[in-house]
Parts: C-alpha cells; structure tokens; sequence
C-alpha cells in the first residue's frame, strides 16, 4: 500500500494505541497496524489507555468516540494533557458536525465515521506521524535558537569550550556554578543540544520549587496507592528524561534524605518509584547547578560531600555579566530584537550613550536583570531609539563602584566642595542625560519638576509653552 510518509526501513516502528470497547474492531484495526510495520497496543477504556500512554511512548492513537458509558472527548483531553504531542484520530459510528469541531479543538488530528477504511485510516496515520515529527523538529530549532549562547568575550568562550568537551559524552555529569540569573539554565540547554543526543527530551526542575514532601515523587513518581492523593501511577522526572537530560536548578536547595537517594541514581542508574518494589534504569545526563557555595554549604553539614564529587564530573563556572563587559551591547541587541518583534513594533535602536551606561553598570541581577530592562524600556519608555533618559534611575548613580558597594570619588581627596556645588553638579548632569528634558531629570533625581525649577532659578513658565517643549524634548 503506497504511504505518504512512510517511516523508513531502518527506523523503529512507530507505537500506535487502539483505543475501542468493540473487541473485533479493536482487534482488526490492530492486526492490520502490525502486519503495516506498527507496533499496535490495545486498550478498552479511557483509564487503561493513560496506563499504556504512561507505561512507554506512544506515537499516535486512535480513539473511539465512545467508549461505553465513557465520553471518548474527555479521555482525549486527557490523553493530550499527558502528552500534547500525541496525535489522535477519532472515531465514531454517530458523529455530529458538532463533535467534529469539538474535537479538533481539544488537538485531534481527524475525525473519521466507523468503521474506517484500513487503506485511508493508513495515509491519515501517516499523515499525522510526518506532522508530530515536523512539530519535533520546529520545537528542536525554537529551543536551538533560544539556546544559543550570545557573547564574544573571553570568559564565555571559555565557558563554551567547556560545555562542547563535556556534550559529547552523552551520561556525564556537569555542574554549573554561578550567580542567580547569570544564564546556567542557558548552558545546560546549550550543553543537551551540543550533545549526541538533541533530539531526546530536556526536563528542568527547580529544587527550590517543589516542596520537600513532593519532591521525591516528582523525581522518581510513584505507584498507585503510594499515599493518600496517588489514585494512579505517575512517571518521574527521570523517566520522563530517559535518553535525553535532566537539568536540576538550585540543587544546593535539595533535602538531606533526597541527596542520598539522587546519588544511588547517578552512581546506578537505578531507582524505584515511591511505593514501588521494581528497579527503573534509565539512560541520561544530569546537568545540576547552583548559586550557592557547595563546600561551604559541605562545612555546614548541608550538602553531602560525596554528592558532590558525584556531580562534579565537569564543573563550569558561569561568569557574572559584569565581568563579560564584551558581551552587554550583543545581549542587549538581541533583546532588542526579540522583544519589538514580540511587541509588534518597529525595530528600536540602542544609543551609543545608552549603551555606555550599561557597560557601566555592575548588573546584580546578571544577564536576567538586562532582559528585563530591555523589555521594560521598549514597553514603557522609548517610542524610537533608546535613549539614556529611558534607563532606569540606578544607572545613572554610580554604576559599577556603586553596585559594588564602594562610593564613588568624583572629586580629589582632601577636598570638600559645597553641598549646593554638588547638588547643581548633579542636576546639570541629569539633564544632560535626559538631554534638557526637565520631567524626566526630576523623576531621575527623585525631586518634583517644580523643585528641580526652583534650583535652577527658572522663571515661572507657561503651563502650556513648558508642557509643549517637554514633548518636542521627547
């Protein structure tokens, strides 16, 4: 039978779930999937099809409408709430227009009339399989794109070099240390999509998130009747990151009773689901990172030592944004970009004074701080270029000494100059940035537009003619 996309000799046969309360069209639908090169799994009801969905990979399924007392819509709801890349084909023997676009609406690739034609029902599978994996590859090329490490300076080619070494080996263990918004999630993705295997899954848990109790089921999952709230079988993170990686942010954060157990896994491979008596092995790189000091956090008996040898198999130092200087006006451009795009307005530029300060300033809050302050600007301040005017007060006192706890020393020492001498100094100055615009040098020094006149000796000006040149000034 001639197949549109066919899946090629070579390649696993693709899983298909029958999901049918009749028996015979079950079992005929499934014997004509096998003898196509499908592996075909069958199931009678909504329940045991999310039992088969979450007992191993399931590439497309089909559903019938009606399973008995069971509403085949709501079993599809849920079964792309498990999974929404799953591709589902409905069927039905009294079908509305109704259910049709209802169907569709909850992520059904086609609505056939039982019972289906084996021949088209194999170009629609088809059909549906070349789809699932062009939504694969897209979603691959999107986080491909978003994970792209952006900068020239020295320190993060370092990193890059670092991270490309540590990627081809596929079940290596790598810590990322590094301040809090710094960009270590970043580098695992980069690290999982530099690596062998890019097209396997990457799961991220924050340690920190999740409370304590939770924690170790949303790591390992657990079996039905484990407690009170697990009325069915739940894969964990490391199933779930099976042939792929698992990225746990924050693991300086991880409970002492949770550290043991993670370092039986990273040493096996091995684990059990809470409530289970079978081992799980799984295939997969764990990628951990922090911004904490690990061996302090040892010292003070909160971190276990040889957890962390364990997962120090490549250890990477993420440097702060203040220290890639090079690195800000790239950043800043690259926001830029996105976030007019996002915004839907036209492509802003970023003024060479602008971009000045920001090399100035010492970035707390790391390339993290700088994403925000791009897209605060682009929504709230500049309606063309961005200007010095439009950053936010903090970078124009002080910058890097600032940040870095130091006062600034504008003047010689041993000298004093007068409070009134310094204050014009500094209003002059605000102007200068906000180039003349009285409204926003006010906002920036923290004093009313009607102070900032009365220091400057300005004669009391018209409402109107002011308000006039403030906007020309914009």
């Amino acid at each position: 039978m001639a197949r549109d996309a066919s899946p090629p000799a070579t390649q696993t046969a693709y899983t298909l779930l029958v999901v049918d309360d009749e028996p015979a069209l079950r079992f005929a639908i499934s014997e004509w999937a096998r003898d196509d090169g499908f592996t075909a799994l069958e199931a009678a009801s909504g329940a045991e099809a999310l039992e088969r969905v979450r007992e191993q990979p399931v590439d497309v399924v089909v559903l019938d409408l009606r399973l008995g007392a069971e509403d085949g819509l709501e079993v599809l709801r849920r079964l792309r709430d498990e999974d929404p890349a799953l591709e589902v084909i409905m069927l039905t023997g009294h079908g509305t227009v109704e259910h049709a676009v209802r169907a569709t609406q909850l992520g059904a690739y086609d609505f056939m009339l039982k019972p289906p034609n084996l021949e088209h029902l194999g170009v629609v599978l088809h059909r549906a399989l070349e789809r699932a994996r062009f939504q694969r590859e897209l979603k691959h090329l999107r986080a491909g794109a978003e994970s792209r490490m952006i900068g020239e300076s020295g320190g993060l080619k370092k990193v890059l070099q670092l991270l490309d070494r540590a990627a081809r080996h596929p079940t290596t263990t790598v810590l990322i240390l590094g301040e809090t918004g710094s960009g270590k999630e970043l580098m695992a993705r980069h690290l999982h999509g530099h690596g062998p295997r890019p097209d396997g899954p990457f799961i991220e848990l924050n340690c920190s998130a999740i409370p304590e109790q939770l924690l170790e089921s949303e790591l390992f999952g657990h079996e039905r009747g484990a407690f009170t709230d697990a009325k069915r079988a739940k894969k964990g993170l490391f199933e779930l990151a099976d042939k792929g990686t698992l990225f746990l942010d924050e693991i300086g954060e991880m409970p002492a009773q949770l550290q043991a157990k993670l370092l039986r896994v990273l040493e096996s491979h091995t684990f059990r689901r809470v409530g289970g008596d079978a081992d799980v092995t799984v295939d997969l790189r764990v990628v951990a990172a922090t911004h904490r000091d690990l061996q302090q956090q040892i010292g003070a008996g909160k971190f276990r030592e040889d957890l962390f040898y364990r997962l120090s198999g490549v250890p990477i130092q993420m440097p702060p944004l203040r220290d890639r200087e090079e690195d800000i006006g790239a950043l800043a451009e690259n926001f830029i970009q996105r976030f007019c795009g996002e915004l839907g307005r036209a492509p802003a530029k970023l003024h060479p004074d602008a971009l000045a300060l920001m090399k100035a300033y010492a970035w707390p809050g790391n390339v993290r701080q700088l994403k925000n302050v791009v897209e605060r600007v682009l929504l709230l301040e500049a309606d063309d270029d961005i200007l010095p005017g439009h950053l936010p007060p903090e970078f124009h006192a002080g910058g890097r000494a600032s940040a870095a706890g130091a006062i600034p020393q504008p003047f010689p020492a041993g000298v004093v100059v007068p409070l009134a001498e310094v204050e014009m100094m500094a209003i002059r100055h605000a102007l200068s940035v906000c180039r003349g615009n009285k409204t926003k040098a006010a906002s920036l020094l923290g004093i009313s537009r009607q102070t900032l006149r009365t220091k400057l000796n300005d004669p009391v000006l018209d409402d109107a003619t002011d308000d006039e040149a403030d906007a020309t000034e914009n």
